[in-house]
């Protein structure tokens, strides 16, 4: 093993696929860059979803009435950036190092957390300068594709589904920590105080940057020789697993984003009251994100992914009838329900990206083709095809956010239409998910575990 200090800690021949080089040496470093790629990521989601919290501040008290339709747009600017930036941010690490632009992704936080703090304070700011503001939160949402991309390089590819799943996880989380911070602000400073959600994220943002640059290493294997995107542009498995994954961290988002409004616009909870709410389904579904990967690395992504997918529907079933029946606790346990799901999803669908360029891999070595090289390529497709369904997934937080505004601005004035259209899709989803990856007869390699002879399975 070889590091070029200059190039600011390069690990060259990094080989996680083998079991010696593994236990040796790669272990300890994958596990350190996991932690603080978590890290950073966390704080990139609670800057992007930060608007979800600062918009419940939002009344003619301080200034700033704006309407439900203004504070759903609101929202839905951080989340549509976001999803836009994943894929350069995806490829930025393939070419400038996963320690390299963790250090950058951090520390241009600063300048959304900034701007919040400054002009949330400041009574009759328009609504289009919030929009530029909200605009700018979106690199927090792209840190999840850098990430990703990242930590995939770092570990085998039979422990992918949980290192990508404690991954994920720990930066959805970010979503939940920042609407605690929200309720603990109301609570005990009033909901007239929004720039202190922003403050407590400042000196955070450093923090993790200089952890990063200080602790983080770069591996030649993140590199991507050019075409690996277009390669897995070019693959129908990375657009199907886009698709399911609209269904699962689309829902995630912009259900994350969307709840406190949706609350406030279903049964006109005070801000307190939706704050007091709005973190638990994204604190479980966090939390369930890890549950997911370990569950697809044990039955397979396709099978858990299925059953999610089931159980989303029936839990959005729940959220119609709880609506109609106008019962605030059904429909909150409910919504919790879905963010759980989801979570597991999330995990799940995640786990198909690494499992089916694994298949391509093998169906090469089949054909008589070099093993490393095609695992090597594997790995390459794989980041790619993350950022890919990390950028499409995201923008399924951006059309529920505006399926929400759509559906509260209608004559019903509820959330109704929206909730039917979510039903509807999740029911796509489980027909695609039975279709290509679990009907009888449509088999496909998986990518060997560690130390073993490649052997043909099949990408459940």
């Amino acid at each position: 093993m070889k590091t070029r200090p200059a190039a600011g800690r390069w690990i060259e021949g990094w080989n996680p696929e083998n079991e010696q080089y593994w236990e040796r040496t790669g272990k300890r470093i994958a596990r350190r860059n996991l932690a603080l790629s978590v890290l950073s990521e966390h704080i990139g989601f609670s800057v992007w979803s930060m608007w979800s919290v600062l918009v419940l501040f939002m009344s003619p008290e301080i200034g700033l009435g704006f309407t439900p339709g203004e504070k759903f747009l609101l929202v839905v600017v951080p989340t549509l950036v976001g999803a836009v930036l994943r894929l350069p941010y995806s490829w930025a690490v393939t070419r400038f190092g996963g320690r390299n632009w963790t250090v950058f992704a951090s520390a241009v936080l600063l300048v959304p957390a900034l701007l919040a703090f400054v002009f949330v304070q400041r009574p009759g700011t328009p609504l289009w300068v919030f929009l530029v503001i909200g605009a700018t939160a979106g690199v927090g949402g792209a840190n999840f594709a850098s990430s990703m991309t990242n930590i995939t390089t770092f570990f085998p590819q039979n422990r992918q589904g949980w290192a990508l799943g404690v991954n994920a996880g720990g930066g959805n989380l970010g979503v939940a920590v920042v609407q605690l911070l929200g309720l603990l602000v109301i609570a005990t400073a009033g909901d007239t105080h929004p720039s202190y959600v922003a403050a407590v994220y400042l000196p955070l943002i450093v923090l993790s940057a200089l952890l990063a640059a200080l602790k983080m290493d770069n591996v030649d294997a993140v590199r991507a020789r050019p075409g690996a995107l277009r390669e897995a542009a070019a693959s129908r498995h990375t657009w199907f697993i886009s698709f399911l994954y609209i269904g699962t961290f689309g829902s995630f988002i912009g259900y994350g984003f969307a709840f406190g409004l949706v609350l406030q616009n279903e049964f006109g909870s005070t801000p307190l009251e939706a704050a007091s709410y709005t973190f638990i389904g994204p604190l479980l579904g966090s939390v369930s994100r890890p549950l997911g990967g370990k569950l697809a690395d044990r039955w397979g992504g396709a099978r858990v992914t299925l059953w999610a997918f089931l159980a989303l529907a029936l839990g959005t079933a729940g959220l119609l009838l709880a609506s109609r029946a106008g019962s605030f606790g059904a429909f909150v346990a409910a919504f919790t329900l879905v963010f759980v799901l989801s979570g597991l999803g999330n995990g799940s669908t995640y786990k198909l990206i690494p499992a089916a360029a694994a298949a391509e891999a093998e169906a090469t070595i089949t054909s008589g083709g070099e093993a490393r090289q095609a695992f090597a390529r594997a790995r390459r497709i794989s980041g790619a095809a993350i950022g890919i369904a990390g950028a499409v997934g995201a923008l399924g937080g951006v059309a529920i956010n505006l399926a929400f505004r759509a559906s509260y601005q209608g004559p019903q004035g509820s959330g109704t239409t929206a909730f039917a259209c979510f039903l509807g899709y999740y029911a796509l989803c489980v027909l695609l998910t039975w279709a290509v990856y679990l009907r009888p007869g449509r088999r496909v390699a998986q990518g060997p575990a560690p130390s073993r002879e490649p052997r043909p399975a099949r990408v459940r």
